[in-house]
């Protein structure tokens, strides 16, 4: 077992976010999905991390509405990949729009 009770993990970066995704066991051996996203604050060298774990037994059910929304996504999405704007320059430039 790895640091934290880590027995696998994987990540993704994308603009500026981290996505980990973690498989963990706890005390009693059962394991669980820990999905963390991490992304830079205002405030150098500060990070904010928010996660959401996913035991075994709901696993099943979790995938099942995970794709249901990815398939909404997909269905109704409007905008092209290379229209994406990260979440720091579309709040920048909104902010700005509002000010004037």
């Amino acid at each position: 077992m790895g640091e934290r009770g880590e027995v696998f993990s994987t990540k993704l970066v994308r603009n500026d976010r981290t996505y980990f995704f973690n498989v963990k066991e706890n005390i009693y051996g059962d394991l669980f999905l820990n999905i963390v996203e991490s992304r830079p604050t205002d405030t150098e060298g500060r990070y904010l991390r928010q996660s959401v774990i996913v035991y075994q037994e709901d696993m099943g059910e979790f995938i099942k509405e995970f794709q249901k929304s990815i398939d909404y996504i997909k269905m109704h999405g409007t905008r092209k990949p290379s229209e994406n704007l990260t979440r720091r320059k579309y709040l920048k430039e909104n902010q700005e729009d509002s000010e004037e």
